[in-house]
């Protein structure tokens, strides 16, 4: 899936993969991107979509346990 600037919209081959580098990759793959949030699972965060940002949910051990997503 694209998002409107033409780049990806969402990551799942990102699961399992260490956030720091799930969080490098997105940028590097969709540059409309300019914020991207690393965030413990059961974080509480707003409701609002943002189509500049993405969260990336890790587990206690920084790793991604959410696919990732353009919100």
């Amino acid at each position: 899936m694209a998002s409107e600037c033409g780049g990806k919209s969402s990551w799942p081959e990102l699961v399992g993969a260490h956030g720091e580098v799930a969080a490098e990759t997105i940028k590097r793959e969709n540059t409309c991107i300019t914020t991207v949030d690393i965030l413990l699972e059961g974080t509480i965060v707003t409701a609002d979509y943002v189509s500049t940002r993405v969260r990336v949910w890790v587990d206690k051990n920084g790793i991604v346990v959410r696919v990732p997503i353009i919100g």
